[in-house]
């Protein structure tokens, strides 16, 4: 490699929700002028990561279009079922029988790789769900760092009992959305929660599947120490956490971890909102309300949201509500709507409305971006958690005092729903806690820290050229 060049090469997923810190982090880099950036990507984000150029340009790299089994938003009506029923366990086993497919990453491995011959990335920067990024830096020999959207101990804790984990065996294992510490109860579900995992890759179903899987792997060239769930972690010059440790329980970290807290752009990030922020500044008390890109709601629950609405209406709170144009057939005529909502299909940045002083209150599937940058602006939570990571999450919040969760958040029965927005609206310590939150998130750093971070790694540094 021409050690003048130190090309960098960011991979994701195009879900936004894994997808969107990295391009914050992108996009500061680009701002202070740092060359030969390229960020690899399926083809429906091109646009994004067009935008992303400050200074220096980013160039897209086309993975090819969306893989229906790797994307959650092209899931069909009975998958979404499964992936987010309330049995934790039979959620998590939905999502794993849904995305081990084998089959699915060959056309992106390729595509990927391909890149890589020409680009000759100095460094990668791999979001931690993208396995075909991690699996061929690491037989390649690229140095990479692991972008992690989740609370820290989401990577780092093993699904299945006798494998390498970093923290402890009566730690929570993720998306079993269990407290720490436990009851003995707790305990033995957690085991149990790790056995049934195990168990699932010993039916005959998931046996053929990782038969498969390993011809792929074979015919791709993926080296065999890229296998493993630690593989990603143990490889990785560094693992860059979006977090702090203070919202997760508490574990001995690995050296190389990093938490840097939410990754927020300068705001703010849309100037010319359509009038948002004046209707925001005409409104002392605002709940806002967006339970992300994949959930999905009823029609049933659609009537009973708005008549959590109304009733906020009699308090004199006003509502934002994020619902996408898709489900937007569900509401009745805008005149029949309550005076005291405002619906948008699309924000032109979430992150100005978490912002705003008057934001009171944000109601959320808390998946790991949206829990993260609530709390950056101090802003408390009433969570409905949605799936896998939500209910880590959800539980997280209840045992810090930021946030409360829906006891009925399959049905959204609506007594429950107004009893927790006006317990976290009219009790001051919900505040006091998410603003401690946010002080300790901004003091981390966010992107200006993750940058100086990344390049100061040996990879990008003269030490480190030709590697």
């Amino acid at each position: 490699m021409d050690s003048t060049r130190r090309p960098i090469l960011f991979v994701s997923y195009p879900e936004s929700g894994l997808l969107n810190p990295l391009l914050v982090l992108a996009a500061e880099l680009s701002r202070r002028g740092v060359a030969d950036l390229h960020f690899a990507t399926d083809d429906n984000r091109r646009a994004e990561v067009a935008a992303l150029q400050v200074d220096t340009p980013v160039e897209f790299v086309p993975l090819g279009p969306v893989v229906p089994e790797m994307s959650a938003v092209t899931w069909d009506d009975e998958t979404y079922a499964e992936v987010t029923q309330r049995s934790r366990f039979k959620a998590h086993r939905a999502v794993i029988r849904h995305t081990f497919s084998p089959e699915a990453r060959i056309e992106k491995y390729r595509a990927l790789e391909a890149a890589v011959e020409e680009i000759r990335p100095a460094l990668m920067v791999v979001e931690s769900m993208c396995s075909y990024g991690y699996e061929l830096a690491i037989t390649k020999g690229i140095p990479f760092v692991l972008g992690v959207p989740f609370m820290p101990s989401n990577v780092l804790t093993s699904h299945v009992p006798f494998a390498k984990s970093y923290t402890g065996p009566d730690f929570p294992v993720p998306h079993s959305g269990l407290p720490h510490p436990m009851s003995l109860a707790q305990r033995i579900a957690n085991r149990v929660f790790k056995f049934r995992t195990l168990g699932m890759f010993l039916t005959r179903e998931l046996r053929e599947r990782a038969a498969r899987d390993q011809r792929i792997r074979d015919e791709l060239g993926i080296a065999e120490e890229a296998g493993g769930f630690m593989s990603r972690v143990e490889h990785a010059e560094m693992v860059l956490c979006y977090s702090v440790p203070e919202l997760d329980y508490p574990f001995p970290a690995p050296p190389h971890l990093r938490l840097v807290g939410t990754m927020v752009p300068p705001l703010p990030q849309a100037p010319d909102d359509g009038g948002l922020s004046a209707w925001l500044d005409e409104r002392d008390s605002v709940v806002y309300m967006g339970f992300g890109t994949i959930t999905r709601l009823t029609a049933e629950q659609v009537r009973a949201l708005l008549e959590v609405v109304r009733r906020l209406g009699e308090r004199g709170t006003h509502v934002l509500w994020k619902l996408p144009a898709e489900q937007q057939h569900l509401l009745p005529p805008v005149a029949e709507l309550p005076a005291n909502l405002r619906v948008e299909a699309w924000l032109p940045s979430q992150l100005d409305v978490l912002a705003h002083p008057h934001v009171r209150l944000f109601f959320t599937h808390a998946g790991g971006n949206g829990f993260h940058e609530g709390l950056h602006f101090g802003t408390p939570l009433v969570v409905r958690p949605l799936w896998v990571d939500c209910d880590d999450q959800a539980v997280r919040g209840r045992d810090l005092g930021v946030s409360l969760t829906l006891d009925r958040p399959e049905t959204i029965d609506v007594d429950d729903v107004l009893d927790k927005l006006t317990r976290v609206l009219d009790d001051p310590s919900f505040r006091d806690r998410a603003e401690l939150s946010g002080k300790l998130l901004r003091e981390a750093g966010g992107r200006e820290r993750a940058a100086e971070l990344l390049l100061a790694l040996p990879a990008l540094t003269a030490t480190g050229a030709g590697r």
